[in-house]
C-alpha cells in the first residue's frame, strides 16, 4: 500500500537545480542572520524597536508606552545596544535611544506588513 501522507522524491538529482544553489551563505553570515531573527522573535524587543522607529525615546517613555518597569526596559535596551540595533545620546541627565540599523528596521517593517496582510486575509485585523 502506498503511503500518501508523506511526500516522496523521484530519486533523480536535477543537476540544473543543484547548480543554481551551489553558492551557499558563509557560516558567519548564517550566524548573524540567525541572531537578527532571534532578536526580532521577542515581543518586547519588537515593541521597543517599533516605537524607536517612530522617534527617539528615553527609558521612562518606553516604560510608560509598554507598561513595563524601567529596569525591564533598560535590560532589553542594553541587549539591543550590544547588538548595535539601538544607539543612545545623553541630554543632561536623560539618555535618549533610537534605532541604529536600517536593515533590521526594514525587516521589522516587512514582518509587520506581512502580519497585517495575513491578519486581513483571516479577517482579524487589529
Amino acid at each position: 500500500m502506498l503511503d500518501t501522507n508523506h511526500e516522496t522524491c523521484c530519486n533523480v538529482v536535477h543537476e540544473d537545480a543543484v547548480n543554481d544553489c551551489v553558492e551557499q551563505l558563509s557560516d558567519s553570515v548564517v550566524e548573524r542572520l540567525s541572531e537578527t531573527f532571534k532578536v526580532l522573535a521577542d515581543p518586547t524587543r519588537i515593541r521597543i524597536l517599533y516605537n524607536l522607529s517612530k522617534r527617539e525615546l528615553c527609558v521612562c517613555d518606553l516604560a510608560e508606552i509598554l507598561g513595563m518597569t524601567q529596569s525591564a526596559v533598560s535590560h532589553q535596551l542594553r541587549y539591543l545596544k550590544a547588538l548595535r540595533l539601538v544607539k543612545s545620546r545623553r541630554e543632561g541627565n536623560t539618555i535618549y535611544y533610537r534605532h541604529d540599523d536600517a536593515h533590521t528596521m526594514g525587516l521589522l517593517q516587512m514582518a509587520i506588513d506581512h502580519a497585517t496582510h495575513i491578519g486581513a486575509e483571516r479577517g482579524n485585523i487589529e
